[in-house]
């Protein structure tokens, strides 16, 4: 088997300029390589795939021309293979897939049921080195990357230092997008050398983290501008209690740091077209139909079958961010009076309680410890009430399906959630809580239950959310405005 240092060996960098360079006519697209870990529908842990599976559909809407590029990994079929890496075109878009079988075909993308795989750091590292390398080989040269998570931070930080002198991409720009602060890829200092940079790059105002690597941190720096998945949340993580030991950092990019409300892909999330769902239904038939697929679940889950008894859905990962800890507190009081249902996969600690808590109350609380698409579509249309009691959350991508389902979101005011939901007492679409503890959460479940016993009320609720518009359509005007504009040489009125 090749060495890894063989694997993340570079092509030789073009200098012939004149070969290279965009031609800058009139109506030249902006011209994004956008790269993630995971893009649904080819891999899915989370929010992140949504996100970038969504907003190239959205982008490319827009006069942009993209090439999208993630890993090649075990379940996925691409429709063509080269060297080095498989293809699909969907949509009008270029999914390149970029492959090595040692690093890539495995059973999970980042961990096991022991904990992350031990060679993370070499997986990305290989993985960024490549989207720049397979960029030159296919000769597309970007006006922007668009980064996304500490997966692929290194782009930045690469095209900023090895690549600094390319004529290939001396116009390119970088964009970062966190979508979660606290995941920031921090490694130990013994593995620097497998990035194959400088020593002077483990300093305090680059890569070094409290004598370790910090991938993430080297992103934001590097980056040419840096956005989170909403306005709140890029506030909040300036301030020490949000920043997870890069509020500085962030402080110092105030000029090039953005928020940008993630939006949803309708053509996956939406109750008239659903295939996963019992029974299809439009604002003007959600009355009746959603009260069909609630009878189905409560019947396949072996709940009481009955429409007075509010559901409450949860599709969730189940960590202490989600809310898990002030869920816990609570349970005995909620299955006490309501029905639940959980999806999702997290800590040892809470599925372990919650467990136990299916066992004792087996005819109103089922918990199902895995990724299931079908299954979350299922529970949004089912549910009455949607809980996301998160501690903190960049943005929430949950609250937005829900409302286009019918679902009316229980949420903490935090992050994005304060960016996209508004309460029922002020002709908002949600219920919310603003102190985060148990007292409170339960106070906003009373509040949802007494709102569902009057039916009409709960009516218009749901006839005001189904109508709100999260689309992509949205997002994807702020990041050409915001960002793509901003750093690309392409004149204005081309998109």
């Amino acid at each position: 088997m090749e060495g890894i240092g063989e694997r993340c060996l570079f092509m030789k960098i073009p200098k012939n300029k004149n070969s290279i360079l965009k031609s800058q006519t009139a109506k030249q697209k902006i011209k994004i390589a956008f790269c993630a870990s995971e893009i649904f529908p080819f891999a899915k842990t989370g929010g992140l795939a949504d996100v970038a599976g969504a907003l190239p559909k959205a982008l490319v809407k827009k006069e942009c021309e993209l090439k999208v590029l993630m890993p090649f990994y075990k379940n996925i079929k691409p429709q063509k293979m080269c060297n080095g890496y498989g293809t699909s075109e969907v949509g009008g878009i270029d999914f390149i897939f970029i492959k090595d079988d040692y690093f890539f075909f495995r059973d999970n993308l980042y961990v096991t049921k022991d904990g992350d795989y031990s060679d993370n750091l070499e997986r990305f590292n290989f993985f960024s080195k490549q989207v720049l390398n397979i960029l030159m080989k296919i000769n597309f040269s970007p006006d922007i990357i668009h980064c996304n998570d500490w997966q692929t931070s290194l782009v930045s930080v690469y095209l900023k230092t090895i690549y600094k002198d390319s004529d290939f991409f001396k116009d390119t720009k970088s964009v970062l997008t966190i979508h979660n602060l606290e995941y920031q890829g921090i490694f130990n200092k013994e593995k620097f050398s497998v990035l194959g940079l400088p020593w002077n790059c483990f300093d305090v105002n680059c890569l070094e983290f409290y004598g370790k690597i910090n991938v993430l941190k080297g992103g934001i720096i590097f980056a040419d501008i840096v956005n989170t998945v909403s306005p709140t949340y890029a506030e909040k993580i300036t301030t020490q209690k949000y920043g997870c030991g890069l509020d500085g950092v962030l402080r110092n990019k105030k000029d090039n740091l953005i928020g940008v409300l993630n939006g949803i892909d309708y053509d996956v999330w939406n109750p008239e077209t659903d295939e996963h769902i019992y029974k299809k239904y439009s604002v003007t038939s959600a009355s009746k139909n959603k009260a069909i697929n609630k009878a189905k679940l409560q019947e396949e889950l072996g709940f009481l079958v009955n429409n007075e008894v509010m559901l409450i859905g949860m599709v969730s990962r189940l960590v202490e961010q989600k809310g898990l800890a002030l869920i816990s507190q609570v349970l005995n009081e909620v299955l006490g009076k309501y029905q639940l249902v959980i999806l999702g996969e997290g800590e040892d600690r809470y599925k372990e309680l919650l467990k136990e808590k299916e066992k004792e109350f087996k005819n109103s609380f089922t918990l199902t410890l895995r990724m299931d698409e079908c299954f979350a579509h299922q529970i949004y249309a089912a549910a009455d009430l949607f809980l996301m009691p998160s501690k903190f959350e960049p943005c929430g991508l949950s609250q937005m399906i829900s409302y286009k389902y019918g679902t009316i979101p229980l949420v903490h005011h935090a992050g994005g959630l304060f960016d996209s939901v508004e309460d029922v007492s002020n002709c908002g679409g949600g219920i919310i809580f603003k102190k985060y503890n148990a007292k409170d959460l339960m106070t906003a479940l009373d509040r949802a239950s007494k709102l569902y016993e009057n039916k009409d009320s709960w009516n218009v609720v749901v006839n005001r959310i189904m109508n709100y518009d999260f689309s992509w359509a949205r997002a994807s005007d702020e990041y050409i405005s915001k960002a793509y504009r901003k750093l690309a040489r392409v004149l204005s009125e081309t998109v």
